[in-house]
């Protein structure tokens, strides 16, 4: 005799369907468990911040850090320009260009007339030296070199050496925002210094998506923006002063023809502001063209 106990659903043994559905719905449930803890993990570990910022991201920087965006440029014109120039610093000034230059035994700093681009006035540097970045501040000329420590201050007009200066870094760009001096070495650290001095006052880190930008370049201090030239590539940083945070980029690749190219070393560099007009002017190492472009 069957008992009652024996003929309940709880007795009744399990159908090869029901056994599979079972087993189905326990899977998905222990999938759905895991997938869950996972997430949580990954968000404990690096939280969603504004504009797609992590944790990780805003730790680096110490602040949040929002994804710059790229700019567009027109080329308005473009105008001849020593293809031998191995140009450093590029600064622009009543009607024309003040220029270092650089490699060994050919350094150079000239005064260049714009826009024939024949260069009207230039003293060399000793052939130890590598001349690098440049900027004017008042009647006066501030150039860095390369590797030697070694700063020269000169007379806009004629060239005379004022006096030198030491710093313990290398020497890559050089710009003034009005009330310092911005020296570039080739990490991502933009060093301000003291325009009377030429004593280091603080640093800055350069950072691009929370993360820091090395081999800064050529420098120039536009509308409160510091633009970068990133060596070996096509890339203008603008870098809020203050933060150090890249806020755009523009890339120039293809605004030098092919044709115009010798080798490897003939990179962008160089960018030069008049501040009267709002004229932008690039061109780079070796270039036999400097450009004018707008920012649209």
């Amino acid at each position: 005799m069957t008992s009652k106990s024996e003929k309940s659903p709880a007795s009744r043994p399990m159908s090869v369907l029901g056994r599979f559905r079972f087993i189905t719905i326990a899977g998905l449930l222990l999938l759905a468990i895991a997938v869950g803890l996972i997430s949580w993990r990954l968000l404990r570990a690096n939280p969603p911040d504004v504009a797609g910022t992590t944790k990780s991201d805003k730790a680096a920087s110490g602040t949040i850090q929002l994804a710059p965006r790229q700019l567009t440029y027109e080329v308005v014109n473009s105008y001849p320009h020593d293809p031998n120039a191995y140009l450093q610093g590029l600064v622009w000034y009543d009607n024309g260009f003040y220029e270092s230059t650089g490699l060994y035994g050919r350094s150079t700093l000239r005064r260049v007339e714009f826009p024939s681009g024949r260069v009207v006035k230039s003293i060399d540097l000793a052939s130890s030296l590598f001349g690098e970045g440049l900027a004017l501040i008042g009647d006066n000329l501030i150039q860095l070199t390369w590797q030697a420590h070694r700063g020269f201050v000169y007379d806009r007009e004629s060239f005379k050496l004022l006096r030198e200066f030491s710093y313990d870094t290398e020497g890559w760009g050089l710009t003034y925002d009005g009330k310092n001096l911005i020296l570039s070495d080739g990490s991502s650290d933009l060093t301000y210094l003291d325009p009377q001095t030429y004593e280091p006052l603080r640093k800055v880190q350069v950072t691009m998506n929370g993360r820091p930008i090395t081999e800064l370049n050529e420098l120039e201090y536009i509308d409160g923006e510091i633009w970068a030239n990133v060596w070996q590539t096509d890339l203008i940083l603008l870098i809020d002063p203050a933060s150090g945070q890249v806020k755009s980029f523009l890339n120039l690749k293809g605004i030098l023809a092919p044709s115009d190219r010798k080798g490897t070393e003939d990179v962008l560099n160089g960018i030069a502001y008049d501040s009267e007009h709002k004229r932008i002017f690039v061109s780079g190492k070796l270039w036999p063209r400097l450009f004018e472009i707008r920012v649209k």
